[in-house]
């Protein structure tokens, strides 16, 4: 790796990481920038205004440190222990996925069904750092959101970021999927569960070195714990109710076929903004024939 000087402008600083940093990663310049950002506590805006500005030979050092663990594949998220998520900022840790883009989506369909002022009962299955629990909650203040994991140590993050952005509707529950549930009615299900089949040989290797197996792989199929969801949750959902779940980009049919087949209506798939079909809801019937 090429050294850092100790003494260095954050011009110099961001290309010769951003050098390093191309060789492993597509987004070599952003990492590298937020890397820094990280380390500094100065803002990307900040450097691009004054690039000449001297960087601290002890900064200089930590940055040399963090490049390094990125040239390693170690995922920014983790480096930083942070992720935007819904224009919330999150902890994460490798106890837990990193937040993405395209769960937010997830949080989208379920506040489609969901006006402000319903005081309903919301369910995230495996809730990892709370995402999509404190996104609903955030914006459904009038809403109880149940965040459940199978996780101690996922639930001993979500609680950290529902006390840090203060919301005082979100519950934590401990169990594996429907576990924590028995007896309770919803009026909406979210989940972004495992979806990845143990052999899938499109998990990218870093992702399956960093993030938690755990919540990647559900079993031989990559159906598993999607089955079970779906199955079960006609038991907890209120009449009218929806179950919104993540899968991955080749399953949606497969989705939809189980939710059919499962008794839901109003059946559809939605795409990210790649143009991938990455999450499939449906509705559980108010009157059944």
């Amino acid at each position: 790796m090429p050294a850092v000087k100790s003494s260095q402008t954050v011009s110099d600083a961001l290309h010769t990481a951003t050098l390093l940093l191309s060789r492993s990663s597509p987004s070599a310049r952003l990492d590298a920038e937020l890397l820094l950002e990280y380390v500094t506590g100065l803002s990307r805006t900040n450097f691009r205004a004054n690039p000449e500005r001297e960087l601290p030979a002890a900064a200089g050092w930590s940055f040399q440190q963090l490049v390094k663990r990125r040239s390693q594949g170690e995922p920014v998220a983790y480096i930083r222990q942070q992720q935007e998520f819904w224009s919330l900022l999150l902890e994460v840790s490798p106890a837990v996925l990193i937040p993405r883009p395209e769960t937010e989506l997830v949080v989208e369909r379920v506040l489609a069904h969901i006006n402000k002022e319903d005081t309903v009962r919301v369910a995230d299955l495996g809730t990892g750092s709370g995402a999509i629990a404190v996104a609903l909650a955030s914006e459904r203040p009038s809403a109880t959101v149940f965040a459940s994991d199978a996780s101690k140590d996922a639930l001993e993050l979500a609680s950290r970021n529902i006390g840090r952005l203060q919301l005082t509707n979100v519950s934590l529950l401990h169990g594996s999927w429907w576990a924590p549930f028995e007896g309770m009615r919803l009026h909406a299900i979210a989940s972004n569960p495992p979806y990845i089949a143990q052999d899938d040989p499109d998990l990218a290797p870093d992702v399956k070195r960093f993030e938690p197996g755990m919540a990647l792989i559900s079993g031989r199929t990559g159906f598993e714990a999607i089955d079970v969801i779906i199955r079960d949750a006609p038991t907890h959902l209120e009449t009218g109710g929806w179950l919104v779940l993540e899968h991955g980009w080749k399953q949606a049919e497969a989705v939809r076929q189980r939710l059919v087949r499962g008794g839901f209506v109003h059946v559809r798939s939605h795409a990210d903004l790649a143009g991938h079909e990455r999450v499939t809801e449906g509705q559980w019937p108010e009157v059944r024939d």
